[in-house]
């Protein structure tokens, strides 16, 4: 009979915890979904504490914890900053598109 109340409480204890509703992720966007404006985009800077995105062939990149885009500027190629379109830039840099292949994706940039 204990067992039964011990699992009760719990139940209703994590009822509770959700506000009496069930946990679900409808309306949430999955990692990768986010679609960004340039002006969206530009937000993510890298500066004061944002996260530094970047955008290659329509694709926005995490670039937060990648070394060469601490602070939100890109060294070694000194003038790239976070929260930009730098397809171009990228595609014609001597590593190319390589060094995105590992980064996370966090969404689309609209065309």
């Amino acid at each position: 009979m204990n067992k039964l109340f011990m699992i009760l409480g719990s139940s209703v204890m994590l009822l509770a915890a959700c506000g009496g509703e069930e946990a679900t992720d409808e309306g949430d966007e999955a990692e990768g979904d986010q679609e960004f404006t340039l002006e969206e985009l530009g937000e993510y800077d890298g500066q004061d504490g944002n996260d530094a995105y970047v955008a290659v062939d329509g694709v926005v990149y995490d670039v937060t914890d990648v070394a060469e885009w601490e602070g939100g500027e890109h060294a070694p190629a000194g003038g790239l900053e976070a929260g930009g379109d730098h397809t171009e830039e990228i595609e014609e840099a001597p590593h190319g598109t390589d060094v995105l292949e590992d980064l996370p994706t966090v969404g689309t940039l609209e065309e």
